[in-house]
């Protein structure tokens, strides 16, 4: 029976041991996706000043030849 005390108590820190690497490497995929996130974010927010910009010079050459005519 003190075998199976001793064991208890090994096995219950190998457990927590495992535990705190399972939560280590869970916040180390979540931080990576996060990462990932705000890339494509960064990404389709130059997209759109792009398209803005272009837009807005589409917009004023058209009033521009409006304006001639």
């Amino acid at each position: 029976m003190v075998w199976m005390k001793a064991a208890g108590g090994i096995g219950s820190i190998l457990v927590l041991i495992a535990l705190v690497i399972t939560l280590v490497k869970n916040l180390i995929a979540f931080v990576g996706f996060l990462t990932f996130a705000f890339k494509i974010l960064i990404v389709l927010v130059f997209a759109v000043v792009i398209i803005g910009v272009g837009f807005l010079a589409f917009r004023a050459f058209t009033e521009k030849r409006r304006n001639r005519d």
